[in-house]
């Protein structure tokens, strides 16, 4: 899998995926499962809806 998720864009999943779970938790709700989503790419780096849509954030690097 080629990174297509950039740090920033990580910290952000990790974060709005934990909110999610937590109201999911709050909320005695289902819905907060998809907060797992969220966390898997944001720790994976790796957005499948991202590459099949040609988006990615990560930072490239110079072969120098």
């Amino acid at each position: 899998m080629k990174c297509n998720v950039g740090k920033t864009e990580q910290i952000v999943r990790i974060i709005v995926g934990t909110i999610i779970i937590l109201l999911g938790l709050a909320f005695k709700s289902w819905w907060g499962l998809i907060g797992l989503l969220g966390i898997a790419t944001g720790l994976l780096r790796y957005c499948p809806v991202s590459a099949i849509l040609g988006i990615s954030t990560c930072e490239v690097r110079d072969k120098n």
